[in-house]
């Protein structure tokens, strides 16, 4: 083979094993040539989304210059929501659906989410979180997860996988070996999982063997450090993980996809360029990439590496062979099952919302200062969000409570604004407009934000009858408070939290 022959194949070979985004709601030129010299790939976010019929005309447009194309999201439902970013999702997320334990419910909103997906042209999504949720300090996957019970969510990523795949899209189970028992954001630096193997066996990896067992064909890597297994190197880029523990051990055939490679947990340390090279000669068959970095100069760069990083020896042409082999392989049985899929439109927010309405919970106390009679004043405490969450995305009790209880008015406030301002901030804004009427404190994972913690402690001491909304872990229950918990922050939690708080028969 001449050596011009043999670098467009490398090229080729190297453009097929990324699965990139780009910007704007209809494809640009270089992503359909790209298409057409290989690339096998791509993945949408919140930017590329107006609407279902809108996404569907842009993947028909993509998927005319390779039938088979391989169209990913990260579509996780609840909290983390691009299909839906705009308005918030009509489905709660894992946790309200780990609390609802029914499995029947979860497969039913997989099912619809996956049909909503498939009529988008969608054909993988980077989901369910196989997360086991065992640090109530994890500030990445919380509510994310079905919960920190392994059972549990061995049986709900069950279930969420058949759900989506019978509908016709691929699912990925996420991230192995397990992003849940971990302190640090992976997107800003390298957490660390210090667990043994034994530990890891029996907490982290069921829900892995669960999804294996359920038939997933994508698992996707997370970007953290696991000693018992390779005390140098994150999952990502660790043969020891991906080939020893996922291949050999759990016996996983399927495509490896690693979480978005710009992330700071690997970026900090290798690179973007080095870092792709590296997690493809560990393991890796498909690199996620452009969350962050959506541009042309960026894939040209990520393929300049992995050719690099063959012709250089760091990367065997056999491995990076094989990366495109599964992943034409995948694409191929991916084509299928979109093609086999249930045909049926989604429900939209029918069954979404009697999910979330299921996973609402009250105390005692709750339940005797319900319903609400008169137009209250509502107090969002929002803290910042890791960047799975999109900040986009609107989530909260007050505006569908004010179509409930019109008058009502609200406020939100930020941990910043707090600790400037200090009291006197809960008290010109919170507390006065409250005076004589009904106080909503709505949190959001108050457990975990020191200031949201004090915020709810001042505001219910000045207001023993207020009541708290908590939208993420549910932390401590204080008997003598009024408190409503509904296990994540989507669209259909705060409408399910408003219904509650309006007729109490409804939780």
């Amino acid at each position: 083979m001449s050596s011009s022959k043999h670098s467009s194949e490398l090229r080729r070979l190297a453009l097929s094993v990324l699965q990139p985004g780009f910007v704007g709601t209809e494809a640009p030129d270089w992503i359909l040539r790209d298409i057409g010299d290989g690339l096998a790939s791509v993945v949408l976010f919140s930017r590329n989304i107006v609407s279902t019929e809108q996404v569907a005309r842009l993947t028909a447009r993509l998927r005319a210059e390779n039938p088979d194309l391989i169209v990913a999201i990260d579509e996780e439902a609840g909290d983390v929501t691009r299909i839906e970013s705009a308005t918030g999702s009509s489905r709660p997320g894992n946790f309200a659906l780990g609390t609802v334990d029914d499995a029947e419910l979860t497969e039913a909103v997989a099912a619809d989410l996956g049909r909503q997906l498939r009529t988008a042209g969608v054909s993988l999504d980077y989901a369910p979180s196989a997360d086991v949720n065992s640090n109530p300090d994890n500030p990445i996957i919380g509510v994310r997860s079905f919960g920190s019970d392994p059972d549990v969510v061995s049986r709900h990523t069950t279930a969420w996988i058949r759900g989506l795949q019978s509908a016709g899209v691929a699912a990925c189970a996420k991230h192995f070996p397990g992003h849940g028992d971990v302190a640090v954001d992976s997107h800003h630096d390298l957490p660390s999982y210090p667990a043994g193997r034994d530990e890891i066996a029996a907490q982290a990896l069921p829900p892995f063997r669960a999804a294996v067992a359920a038939g997933v064909r994508a698992v996707m890597s997370g970007h953290l450090l696991v000693p018992a297994y390779d005390p140098d190197l994150p999952a990502t880029l660790s043969r020891p993980i991906l080939q020893g523990l996922l291949r050999e051990e759990l016996g996983f055939d399927g495509l490896v996809v690693s979480d978005a490679i710009e992330m700071g947990a690997v970026t900090r340390r290798y690179g973007i360029d080095g870092a792709t090279a590296r997690a493809v000669a560990a393991g890796v068959d498909a690199v996620c990439v452009g969350g962050e970095s959506a541009e042309e100069a960026t894939v040209a760069l990520l393929v300049k590496a992995l050719v690099t990083a063959v012709t250089g020896g760091e990367l065997t042409e056999e491995r990076l062979a094989g990366a495109a082999g599964r992943v034409r392989e995948f694409a191929r049985w991916s084509a299928g099952l979109r093609a086999a899929g249930d045909a049926g439109e989604p429900a939209g927010d029918g069954i979404g919302h009697v999910a979330a309405r299921r996973a609402v919970r009250l105390t005692g106390a709750a339940r005797a200062a319900l319903p609400l009679t008169a137009a209250p004043h509502v107090v969002e405490l929002a803290p910042v969000t890791n960047m799975a969450v999109g900040g986009e995305t609107p989530w909260g009790v007050a505006d569908p409570l004010r179509q409930r209880l019109p008058g009502t008015t609200s406020v939100r406030l930020r941990g910043q604004e707090l600790e400037e301002e200090g009291t006197a901030a809960l008290e010109s804004r919170a507390l006065e407009p409250a005076a004589g009427r009904p106080l909503v404190i709505v949190a959001r994972d108050a457990a975990r934000h020191a200031w949201m913690s004090r915020a709810v402690t001042g505001l219910t001491a000045a207001r023993p009858d207020a009541i708290v909304v908590e939208m993420g872990l549910p932390g401590t229950t204080t008997a003598a408070v009024a408190q409503i918990f509904t296990h994540g922050a989507s669209a259909a939690s705060g409408v399910a939290a408003a219904e509650v708080l309006t007729d109490v028969s409804a939780g």
